[in-house]
């Protein structure tokens, strides 16, 4: 009998409530090894508060979290201010939470590809720097599960594309699951092996070209985006380890909500 890996990561029935404002309601979403899934859907739709709180920052008011034994996560957030007037390195960027050598640092940051920049001031760096910076930080943790909440904010569009790559080949340099929050539906639609459209609840989910096709999508999105997207094909090598979520033939709506 084939033995399934549980999830690194899953969350079920996650509600949050604030007031009388239901942030998230009944959110079912899980992330296995190997496996890219992106958050999608309009601004203040939640995603980055179910990132917060998928990661315990933010306390859920309703379902459960299950990670998996001694799960090692690496988190970009959507956010990072640096100050101009303060003197912080890459170097020191690096290591204010976790301890590692010149290595380390160098080994981990040449596969982020800025290597050459280890002594550069942090507030001098351009915004695909920084990403990089702050994703050869989070890998410093030799993370099983990578979070990165807008990868590619404040970046140019090739350096969009590069990042995406980047973020691909550490999945499969290194096995780990990826769950990413991302409003870029070209990139998604490219690098994602499961979608989920958010808006306070999923409104829909599964393999990128079902999704694309999917009402709810075109909802969410408009025609427009939809049909923009539309000669996409998943061009994934799918070779990753087998898990209960390994088909998405079809996408999965959520019934009972209006928008």
């Amino acid at each position: 009998m084939l033995k399934i890996n549980p999830a690194l990561i899953s969350a079920h029935s996650l509600g949050l409530k604030i007031g009388m404002r239901n942030i998230l309601d009944d959110v079912n979403i899980s992330v296995h090894d190997r496996e890219i899934v992106t958050v999608i859907g309009p601004n203040g739709a939640g995603k980055s508060t179910l990132i917060k709180v998928m990661l315990g920052l933010v306390p859920q008011t309703s379902g459960h979290i299950h990670k998996r034994d001694d799960l090692r996560v690496g988190y970009v957030p959507q956010r990072f201010p640096v100050s101009p007037n303060v003197p912080l390195s890459v170097r020191r960027l690096l290591t204010l939470t976790h301890k590692a050598n010149d290595l380390e640092l160098q080994h981990t940051l040449a596969e982020t590809g800025i290597a050459h920049l280890i002594d550069a001031r942090v507030a001098d760096l351009s915004g695909g720097e920084l990403q990089r910076a702050l994703l050869a930080r989070a890998l410093l943790r030799t993370p099983q599960l990578l979070v990165l909440d807008e990868p590619v904010q404040a970046v140019d569009f090739d350096g969009e594309l590069k990042l995406y790559e980047l973020i691909s080949n550490i999945r499969k340099a290194r096995g780990c699951g990826i769950l990413m929050v991302s409003h870029d539906l070209h990139m998604v639609m490219a690098e994602s092996d499961r979608v989920i459209c958010l808006n306070g609840h999923i409104c829909c989910e599964g393999a990128p070209i079902a999704v694309q096709k999917s009402p709810e999508f075109s909802k969410m999105f408009g025609p427009k985006a939809a049909a923009m997207i539309a000669g996409y094909s998943h061009h994934h090598d799918h070779d990753h380890e087998s898990h209960e979520h390994s088909h998405f033939s079809d996408f999965k709506p959520s019934h009972g909500h209006k928008h």
